[in-house]
């Protein structure tokens, strides 16, 4: 049997609670449901955000790292530090929360409301004026260069 994908549409405003919990949007929580995996986070390195994918993804991404990279590689070590010791995997709780540990909410600026950002087959959590401040730089860069996709045929993965 194939794996099924994980999608993460939207972007969606929450709270976030004294103790750290966030309630994860239901539409997401219901990915991982239906695919009996489990939530991982980590701190995104190169933006002031937490990453958010499935337990799957990262066995994926791990599988990836050790086909290209030199075990004990610089780069190897250093993606393995930024992404792997730094990862919680999560199980919501009866109302669909996770708690963020200190580190995650201090990384990402959190206060009192998140912003959860779907990423296609990742999400984010962001500090909700810091993403609006990120989302306007996106779409400048993408006006500037004429970002586009191509479209793929889906007469192409039938045959």
């Amino acid at each position: 049997m194939g794996q099924k994908s994980l999608l993460f549409f939207d972007t969606l405003v929450g709270k976030i609670d004294s103790k750290g919990r966030v309630c994860i949007p239901a539409s997401y929580r219901s990915s991982f449901e239906k695919t009996e995996t489990d939530l991982v986070v980590f701190r995104s390195f190169n933006k002031p955000c937490i990453e958010c994918c499935s337990s799957l993804l990262l066995e994926n991404l791990a599988q990836g790292i050790e086909d290209t990279l030199s075990l004990f590689s610089e780069e190897q070590e250093t993606l393995a530090d930024l992404i792997y010791a730094d990862a919680h995997a999560f199980v919501f709780d009866s109302t669909g929360r996770i708690g963020l540990s200190q580190k995650l909410i201090s990384h990402a600026s959190l206060t009192d409301t998140v912003a959860f950002v779907g990423k296609g087959r990742t999400f984010q959590i962001w500090n909700p004026k810091l993403y609006e401040k990120e989302n306007k730089l996106i779409r400048q860069k993408a006006l500037s260069k004429k970002t586009s996709l191509p479209v793929f045929s889906l007469r192409k993965k039938e045959q």
